[in-house]
């Protein structure tokens, strides 16, 4: 969750168009992931049936980081991260359907906890100007987040975290193949370091990382105990963008933590 939290400072850090920055992002954790998987002799074979979800997974992954780093251009860290975060609310509620499970009170009680330290952590909460855009943006993110877990939650007893994460970055790499011929590829190079930071810290170790402990948690679970990226990600945002919270995010931000002991305890148990 921490290396996860990196991603909103890096996507407000990074001055590049948002398609350009998902294609460079992409392409580049491909490289890593795919060295690391030879490496480690891990095979890519995938069986027939698993083929189509793994590529609605890598599309609604792309959907969902274009959408996920405009919120954040059109806001700050706080409003795109936490709207993003509406996801563990459309989880629970999309999870029995998906994975047939029982549905739990306890989630939409957890779920409605993090709603309301959502609305208090982000700074001056209103409906105008770029962040009503940036806030309807960030949901639409969430719930394509949400459905990509869903699908490969289904396949992490098949297949190695780190294999899915491959394909689904050669997916998002070949649909934004088009980008490079559309934007000015000078100003890359100056953008360089978010660029390595965003793709080893956040894409490779942490994306990776999060996918793995679908095995051994709910998504309902691994969403709720997620939100404590935002928190990561305000205090990144802090240090190293001047982005001082307020004590309203204080407060949200305690509601959040709450949820996330309670369900960690739960989960521990």
């Amino acid at each position: 969750m921490l290396l996860l939290g990196t991603s909103g400072p890096f996507g407000k850090f990074i001055d590049l168009p948002v398609p350009l920055t998902i294609g460079i992002r992409a392409a580049m954790a491909f490289f890593l992931l795919f060295v690391y998987c030879k490496w480690r002799g891990i095979s890519f074979r995938l069986r027939r049936q698993d083929v189509f979800p793994i590529l609605l997974s890598g599309f609604l992954m792309c959907i969902h980081w274009i959408s996920y780093f405009k919120a954040l251009q059109l806001s700050n860290v706080a409003i795109g991260m936490l709207s993003l975060f509406t996801y563990p609310v459309i989880t629970a509620f999309l999870e029995p359907f998906f994975l047939k499970t029982k549905f739990q009170a306890i989630h939409l009680v957890l779920a409605i906890l993090v709603l309301f330290g959502i609305y208090f952590l982000v700074p001056n909460f209103s409906f105008d100007n770029g962040h009503t855009i940036a806030i309807g943006i960030g949901v639409f993110s969430a719930f394509c987040y949400a459905v990509r877990n869903l699908i490969l939650k289904t396949k992490v007893d098949k297949y190695n975290g780190s294999i899915l994460m491959t394909y689904q970055m050669i997916i998002v790499t070949v649909l934004l193949l088009p980008v490079y011929f559309m934007y000015d590829l000078v100003e890359v190079s100056d953008q360089w370091q978010g660029l390595v930071g965003l793709v080893v810290i956040t894409t490779a170790l942490g994306h990776t990382m999060f996918v793995n402990t679908f095995k051994y948690f709910s998504i309902t679970t691994v969403s709720i105990i997620s939100c404590i990226q935002p928190i990561y990600g305000i205090i990144i945002g802090a240090l190293f963008l001047s982005e001082i919270p307020t004590w309203t995010t204080l407060l949200g931000g305690t509601m959040i933590l709450i949820s996330v002991i309670i369900e960690s305890i739960r989960s521990y148990r």
